[in-house]
């Protein structure tokens, strides 16, 4: 499955909405290069008033509703189109950052069609599944490490 058509949807809808956010997981790994699949798009976003109502922007966009599957226990909004086959989580706390001006540092700037998205880089990606410690999250980490060896070989 190609990813950039609903990426670039993705990309168009935040930027429309204005809402400022960090694509982490494996699908930020993909991006950066490393051979991984997800079913999903995790977001690293600050969790103000003002986003909230952005989440709920970028909803109505990509024609999705926003659910809370983990409510009160979790900073976890989860936006699914299940038409289109989307799920995007956006969490405010990622595991092992610090903070979202902290992971951004690092983060790279991908262009979809015209539309930006920041990109974590692949030390903050292991970080934050180093620091969670699910075995999926473990699982592919000697592939991460491998890419981002592969990239340091190719500077």
């Amino acid at each position: 499955m190609n990813a950039e058509p609903i990426l670039k949807s993705i990309a168009q809808a935040l930027n429309e909405c204005r809402l400022e956010v960090i694509l982490v997981g494996n699908a930020a790994a993909a991006l950066q290069g490393a051979p991984v699949t997800t079913v999903d798009f995790d977001f690293m976003f600050r969790r103000t008033a003002v986003n909230l109502k952005k989440l709920k922007c970028i909803a109505d966009r990509l024609q999705g509703r926003i659910l809370k599957p983990y409510y009160p226990a979790s900073d976890l909004y989860r936006l699914i189109n299940d038409d289109r086959g989307i799920q995007l989580d956006f969490m405010s706390t990622l595991h092992g950052v610090k903070s979202f001006e902290a992971l951004r540092s690092g983060a790279i700037k991908v262009s979809f069609a015209s539309h930006w998205l920041w990109v974590a880089d692949l030390d903050d990606i292991m970080r934050s599944k180093k620091a969670l410690g699910r075995q999926r999250d473990l699982a592919v980490l000697d592939i991460l490490e491998q890419t981002r060896n592969e990239k340091e070989k190719k500077k």
